[in-house]
């Protein structure tokens, strides 16, 4: 006798495949705009507070340097008895400008750039005490209402 054979049932290609997409959706668009709209505005907020204090730190740090290159400037003073003319600048607190009796230099590695990549302005004799010493700010202009302008006096 022939066995009896059941009549197949369907075989489903993707057993699952609707709870499947279901567990794995993904975000609306309304979503992500709602997140997108969220970073911006943050972004927008907290981007003016960054600039700021970036530009407090430079303005501190031309501070400083002028803090620095002033003890240079006082230690060249007691060496050479003088301070650097007009015409030697900065640069004699690096390298001897040409056969100074008693110069002890370098006093400084390197005469820094100030925080905007420009050099110190240095004024002798100066006409706020004996030098001048001072650095424009990110205008680039003297004596500007931005108040950005560092000075030795």
């Amino acid at each position: 006798m022939l066995p009896i054979r059941r009549p197949r049932e369907p075989r489903n290609p993707t057993p699952g495949r609707s709870s499947y997409l279901r567990e794995q959706r993904g975000f609306t668009l309304i979503e992500l705009l709602v997140v997108l709209a969220i970073l911006g505005l943050l972004a927008a907020l907290v981007t003016p507070q960054v600039l700021k204090y970036l530009g407090k730190a430079k303005i501190d740090t031309a501070r400083i340097q002028i803090q620095n290159i002033g003890t240079a400037l006082d230690l060249f003073v007691v060496d050479v008895g003088r301070y650097p003319s007009q015409q030697e600048g900065l640069a004699a607190l690096v390298q001897d400008p040409g056969g100074l009796p008693g110069w002890g230099g370098p006093y400084v590695k390197a005469v820094p750039l100030d925080p905007w990549g420009r050099p110190y302005q240095y004024r002798f004799p100066g006409q706020h005490g004996a030098y001048d010493l001072y650095v424009r700010g990110a205008d680039d202009a003297s004596g500007s209402a931005g108040g950005s302008e560092v000075t030795n006096w």
